[in-house]
């Protein structure tokens, strides 16, 4: 595989796979690069000092209002296009409170139920992470509230 050119430092950020009580997944519609006008989980780059969790949480609250109780890596994947290099750690995570409204950084945010994920362009790859996420996620949500 050819080594792609001009992407910087990579960069950690870190995600959440939020599920509600109903089963459904909170997105973001992104407005900035990378992937601007796709839907994708909450998430972004980690900040210095921050743990992982802790920049989980920063992270959905930012961009969509909810806090959240951060559980187990899900998935890691790398995310590089023009000029970003992102290691990304995406973690399971479940809402305890806050009021959903879209961020600065975003255009939208909802929870989204498995039937309308086809209906959105979605970011490279994630409905195959959701579907994974999701798999995992129920017994955590049930045994552990």
């Amino acid at each position: 595989m050819p080594v792609i050119e001009n992407v910087g430092t990579p960069t950690v950020a870190i995600g959440a796979f939020v599920f509600d009580r109903e089963g459904r997944v909170l997105l973001v519609e992104r407005g900035q690069a990378p992937s601007a006008g796709l839907w994708s989980i909450p998430g972004g780059k980690l900040e210095p000092g921050e743990t992982l969790a802790q920049g989980v949480a920063r992270e959905v609250r930012e961009e969509t209002g909810m806090i959240v109780e951060v559980g187990t890596l899900s998935c890691v994947i790398e995310h590089i296009s023009d000029g970003f290099h992102y290691v990304i750690l995406d973690y399971l995570a479940r809402p305890i409170g806050g009021t959903l409204a879209a961020g600065s950084e975003v255009r939208a945010a909802k929870f989204v139920d498995e039937g309308e994920l086809s209906s959105l362009p979605l970011s490279n790859g994630l409905a195959e992470l959701i579907a994974r996420a999701r798999a995992t996620h129920a017994p955590w949500f049930t045994t552990s509230r």
